[in-house]
Parts: structure tokens; C-alpha cells; sequence
């Protein structure tokens, strides 16, 4: 795999506070609660039912993986900056987004996105490049490897790149039907370097900083606030207000 200058400047090893942190700190408060920050924007980009405001949280959401209607159709937009390696990330993904896709994504009152935000634990980059290669070839695929990943982080931690592509591809080769080998040599040949460095460089813009996760929240076409840390889903319920 291509190593980016800019990746290898962002790994950093976690100091878990309310969320998963590096060393630059971010938005937790350190006390098992979550840091709400509110703001606007205003402008943008078109959506379908509304007019998404220019925030860098949503540079490039239209090639992010996705649940629910397509960013802009359902009156809520929730936009999460997330680190497969971050066990406040796996937290937040067993507890909070069932809630979300039950609750918001399945009624069509809010949409999910997905992006990809290696800043934890070094092996999260190289899975952060086989999601986004799987998803390149089957997003179904990307989500069910995204789960492996944050039920199993104990069995990555500690791998290094190599280790880390030979496992995934295991995964995926006993899991689903797809080309195994062939996604996962995308991966180690930097055939997802541009899409890891979007998803990167939208989070950093926005500020997300080294905390995840990192949730920026919108709602008809404006921005409301963003929540980082061990994050509620009445947090969430009560800024989008759909």
C-alpha cells in the first residue's frame, strides 16, 4: 500500500476519554458525555428535498456509504466520522445507530452516512483503504465488513497492514461471494488512497479533529450542531428535532 504523507501525519494511538481521541484532543468532555456544539451555515449544495448548506462535512456526500434516502430527500442528515479501530466507535454502532436506522433511516426522517476516519489505533488505516474498496465493489459488502471490524477489533489490534489486508481478505473470501483477492489487492495497491484522503481531509475541515466518533448533524437543508464522544441517541433525537 501507498503510504500518504498526510495519513501517516494523522494516525495517532487513542487516549479514550468520552470518545476515542489522539493526541490533539477534540470535542469530548472526558466524563462519559458527549460535546454538543452548535452553529450554521447557510448555501450550498442541491440536494433532493432541500439545499444542503456548504459545510466540509458534506464534501463528496454523494459517493459516502449511505443508509436511507439520498442526503438532502429526508428532512434530518446525520454525518458520522467514525474509525473501524475506535471502541467508542463499535459502541456507538452496536447501541445508538440500530436506534437510528429504526427510528430515523427506516421512517425516512433522516439519513445516515458513513465516512471513513483513521486517527486511532494504526490498523484502522489499512482497514479503513478494504472498506473502501469492498464498498467500491458491493456497498452490502462494506457494511457487513464494517460490523466484522468493530465486533473483532481485538483480533486486529496490534496488526500491522499487512496483516491486517490478509485477514479482511480471509473474511470476506469465507463471507460473501465476492473477489476476495481482487478487492483486497485494490487496497494494497492504493486503489483507495483519493477516497480514505476525502473522507480525512472533510473531517479534519469540518473539525473533527482526533475524536471519534464525530457526528455533524443537519436538518432541512441547514446545519444544526455536531456531538462527538459517547454520543445518545436522545442527543441526536433532540438536535434534529424530525
Amino acid at each position: 500500500m501507498r503510504r500518504r504523507q498526510f495519513l501517516a501525519g494523522s494516525v495517532a494511538t487513542a487516549t479514550l476519554l468520552a470518545g476515542c481521541g489522539g493526541a490533539s484532543g477534540g470535542n469530548s468532555t472526558g466524563d462519559g458525555t458527549s460535546t454538543v456544539t452548535t452553529g450554521t451555515d447557510a448555501g450550498g449544495a442541491s440536494g433532493g428535498g432541500f439545499t444542503l448548506p456548504d459545510h466540509p462535512a458534506l464534501d463528496g456526500i454523494g459517493s459516502q456509504p449511505t443508509l436511507g434516502p439520498p442526503p438532502g430527500e429526508a428532512p434530518g442528515l446525520i454525518v458520522a466520522f467514525e474509525d473501524p479501530s475506535c471502541p467508542t466507535c463499535a459502541t456507538f454502532e452496536s447501541r445508538v445507530v440500530p436506534e437510528i436506522r429504526a427510528n430515523l433511516v427506516d421512517p425516512e426522517k433522516a439519513t445516515f452516512v458513513f465516512r471513513s476516519y483513521p486517527v486511532i489505533y494504526p490498523w484502522g488505516e489499512p482497514a479503513t483503504h478494504a472498506l473502501e474498496a469492498t464498498f467500491a465493489t458491493d456497498e452490502a459488502a462494506f457494511w457487513d465488513l464494517l460490523a466484522h471490524y468493530f465486533d473483532n477489533q481485538d483480533t486486529y489490534r496490534g496488526l500491522d497492514a499487512g496483516g491486517v489486508f490478509d485477514r479482511t481478505e480471509a473474511h470476506l473470501a469465507e463471507t460473501t461471494a465476492l473477489d476476495a483477492t481482487a478487492i483486497l489487492d485494490r487496497a494494497r495497491n492504493g486503489d483507495a488512497d483519493a477516497a480514505v484522503t476525502s473522507d480525512l481531509e472533510a473531517g479534519q475541515a469540518a473539525g473533527a479533529g482526533r475524536v471519534t466518533p464525530h457526528l455533524f448533524l443537519f436538518a432541512n437543508g441547514e446545519y444544526l450542531t455536531k456531538a462527538s464522544g459517547s454520543i445518545s441517541y436522545s442527543v441526536i433525537e433532540s438536535a434534529l428535532g424530525v
